[in-house]
């Protein structure tokens, strides 16, 4: 992109995991440099900063899991660990000047628009407040922790904490755990921690598809003939990426797609459990892919050892010492391990966002998150989200999306500052039309089949996941189109006349032909 020479905004970035840190870098090459990143936390890396349970790892090859622009070749696994992924983002912060650029140790709490002066103010958790023209929130899907309600858990004395806020203080050491939940985290930490406890207990709600892994170290071999050649390389993550996108069509409920992969899941469930009651427990009744697609070589050879105990009979209550189940059996407990994963319909909140005329994000939302391209709402102008609503990918890196969501950003900022805009703000109908043939390809899809999962608020409606290829979504994204968005050229004067006695600022409306999706 063009370096860009005209006014200078002031951009805030909430976040510095994966998409903090992309837009940053991304503003730096564009020839930007006045962004602040607000980081809550005195250390940046947002999810692998915090999810550093044991056996931590991504469920996307190394090779595709690192930006584009930035590629790491000599990942340790083929599978990349979480400490190697926290080290690579810090990598990159250092790399590209970032790191006077992190605000740490602050949490923003509140953002609203004055529109007298077209800016926001952002308020911190602890009073402080800040004044910035842009404001983009990097916080993802997935940073606040659930926890499901149970009766009695006020009594409890025992351990507990979250698979995201991981107590290494506490030894686990022939100690009874109980986990609660079993999938994405679960399935990592479990086959960790199995062979130190006196006894796990896995409480099982629901079953899940699981696929082989085939994680191994990588040779020496392989990294060396890689960093030879780039080219080489590129090829590889190519490869890996489109192996990855051809997997959409089991997402789409595909039914050779879907026999295959299913078959695949329950060949690695009968090599691995033998005994018939076990494997049945572990058989889900849903199509493959319709909830998260877990990844693993060690889950079930966890499930086998002797100290282990996979229990299907809902919890009915905790007592101080245990959990009694609904079929009345109690289980003395030292430590309980929730793994219930995290509110990930909430997507900005706690944080509260008011835009034009006092409008509140949240209420906006009250059916449901949505936002035109995943990036921005009508009535909250200059605010972009990156990981935003129907954005998640089931199939290939996330990466790949923030990516297109750093650039269309990037342009949306470039545009304001060569045309001396005051605000851009996406029309209303445009976000309607896309929203609705989103939806629209969302009903065809495996996820639909499901009453329930994490990909849907309580209203049964998916928020969360993108429905076409990521290729579709980079397309869509490759090029920011003004004419999507109403614009205002002269920015209000900040002080005199007050907003009902002076002459408004012209507010320019453009129409297009809009971005599609189908």
């Amino acid at each position: 992109m063009q370096e860009a020479t005209n006014r200078s905004l002031r951009i805030a970035i909430i976040g510095s995991g994966f998409s903090g840190l992309c837009l940053g870098i991304q503003l730096k090459r564009a020839g930007i440099d006045s962004f602040t990143i607000f980081e809550k936390s005195d250390r940046l890396g947002g999810t692998w900063r915090d999810n550093n349970y044991p056996g931590a790892a991504c469920d996307i090859r190394s090779l595709v899991y690192c930006f584009s622009f930035e590629p790491k070749i000599d990942w340790t696994r083929k599978w990349s660990p979480q400490q190697e992924i926290q080290d690579y983002l810090e990598h990159c912060a250092r790399s590209y000047g970032l790191l006077p650029h992190i605000r740490f140790t602050t949490e923003i709490a509140a953002a609203r628009f004055a529109e007298r002066n077209a800016t926001w103010l952002l308020s911190s958790t602890t009073g402080e407040e800040f004044t910035y023209d842009v404001v983009v929130s990097a916080v993802g899907q997935l940073h606040r922790a659930a926890f499901p309600e149970l009766p009695g858990f006020d009594r409890f004395r025992g351990e507990h904490f979250h698979s995201s806020n991981w107590n290494h203080a506490y030894d686990l050491t022939e100690k009874r755990v109980a986990v609660i939940g079993n999938a994405a985290s679960a399935i990592q930490f479990i086959p960790q921690i199995a062979p130190k406890v006196r006894h796990l207990n896995i409480f099982q709600r629901s079953s899940n598809w699981i696929l082989r892994r085939r994680d191994r170290e990588v040779r020496a071999d392989e990294k060396a003939r890689l960093l030879r050649s780039p080219v080489l390389a590129r090829l590889v993550r190519s490869a890996l990426w489109l192996k990855f996108e051809l997997m959409f069509p089991v997402l789409r409920g595909n039914r050779f797609a879907q026999a295959m992969m299913r078959r695949s899941a329950l060949k690695h469930l009968e090599e691995e459990i033998d005994d018939p009651e076990l494997r049945a427990m572990l058989v889900p009744e849903y199509l493959i892919g319709a909830k998260r697609l877990l990844i693993s070589d060690d889950y079930y050879g966890a499930l086998r050892r002797p100290n282990v105990s996979l229990l299907t009979s809902r919890i009915d209550h905790f007592t101080e010492n245990s959990i009694v189940t609904c079929d009345g059996t109690a289980h003395p407990v030292d430590a309980v391990i929730f793994a219930t994963g995290f509110q990930s319909t909430a997507f900005l909140s706690p944080m509260q966002i008011v835009g034009c005329n006092g409008s509140e994000l949240a209420t906006e939302w009250s059916e449901g998150a949505r936002a035109y391209l995943g990036l921005t709402v009508p009535g909250f102008p200059n605010f972009f989200m990156m990981y935003g609503p129907n954005t998640n990918l089931a199939h290939n890196s996330i990466v790949f999306m923030i990516e297109c969501q750093a650039r269309y950003i990037v342009q949306a900022i470039a545009l304001l500052r060569e045309q001396g805009l005051a605000w851009i703000d996406v029309r209303r109908d445009v976000m309607e039309s896309y929203n609705n043939r989103v939806q629209a390809k969302l009903c065809g899809s495996v996820w639909e089949t499901v009453a329930t999962s994490w990909y849907k608020n309580a209203n049964g409606v998916i928020t969360n996941n993108w429905p076409r290829t990521s290729i579709r979504y980079w397309w869509i994204t490759r090029r920011f189109n003004s004419n999507d968005y109403d614009k205002q050229r002269t920015r209000p004067p900040a002080h005199g006349l007050d907003r009902e006695s002076r002459d408004p600022a012209p507010r320019v409306r453009s129409f297009s032909k809009e971005a599609a999706i189908s």
